[in-house]
């Protein structure tokens, strides 16, 4: 893996966490989260013009990436309800990398060196391990119920994305038609879910943090699905799941979240994980 290529995924981690903190902190988060999907379809239209369609060995992917997403929005939803931003998204996060390095030595014929294997296991475990210090303890047992749910969501549209993009013939193309197809059923539900004056409320109130939690959201994994057709899909998704450190930055900072020992080492796990990885090659 290339230095440009680490540091581009890394980047779409920290956006990544970034635009989680912005669904956690609102009060509506079905409506933000509808808000920054709409901005996915918005953005795919502009650029729908200089795309052709992807290839059609990469359409059963797409359809099912959409429908995995859908639920993997319900999931997010539901662990911000019941969870910590530092609790539940390192469990989410933290799990799916080894689901993912399965599922791709399975499927894709993936293998790993030893070096690459390590690191994925310390980064996963300092990850997993941020997850043990949160709040929430009245509502633990339904946080990381949705936690892990999420978590296999997140493994099961990465494997989807990452071998639909490869067989797309144009990683482009194929990111262009997810985000616009996908975008749109939440915020053609909202209606039938929130009141007309809850509605209007809550877009007037939300629509310009969702907006920057859409544009950061699309880059961040726009970034990541190209990154999956130049390397393999365990490597990207651990190197994703470093975005857990800016979370439990953001959680403590922003959200008046713990951040104790067990996290400071919890970090430094992670980044001798990403090193390793990086020295593997």
């Amino acid at each position: 893996m290339t230095t440009t290529l680490l540091l581009l995924i890394l980047a779409a981690a920290l956006m990544h966490a970034c635009w989680n903190a912005i669904v956690k902190a609102v009060a509506d988060r079905v409506v933000s989260l509808a808000l920054v999907n709409l901005t996915h379809s918005l953005l795919a239209l502009m650029f729908l013009p200089f795309v052709g369609l992807p290839d059609p060995e990469s359409w059963p992917y797409l359809a099912a990436s959409m429908v995995i997403h859908q639920a993997y929005y319900a999931g997010l939803i539901m662990q911000y309800r019941f969870g910590d931003l530092g609790q539940v998204y390192p469990l989410a996060r933290g799990a799916s990398p080894l689901m993912v390095a399965a599922a791709a030595w399975y499927w894709a014929g993936e293998s790993l060196a030893i070096g690459s294997v390590l690191a994925i296991l310390l980064i996963t475990g300092g990850v997993l391990s941020l997850a043990l210090s949160g709040r929430g303890q009245d509502k633990n047992r339904q946080a990381v119920a949705w936690a892990l749910f999420t978590a296999l969501t997140i493994a099961a549209y990465s494997v989807a994305d990452g071998l639909g993009g490869r067989l797309s013939g144009d990683a482009l193309a194929y990111i262009v038609w997810l985000f616009l197809l996908d975008g749109l059923p939440m915020p053609i539900l909202l209606p039938f879910v929130r009141s007309r004056p809850e509605l209007v409320a809550a877009l007037r109130k939300y629509w310009l943090p969702s907006l920057g939690g859409g544009l950061l959201s699309a880059t961040a994994y726009g970034l990541a699905i190209w990154a999956m057709t130049q390397a393999p899909l365990a490597m990207v998704t651990a190197l994703r799941e470093t975005s857990v450190i800016a979370a439990a930055l953001i959680g403590a900072v922003l959200l008046r979240e713990p951040f104790g020992q067990r996290r400071i080492l919890a970090t430094c796990i992670v980044a001798l994980g990403v090193a390793v990885l990086q020295f593997s090659q």
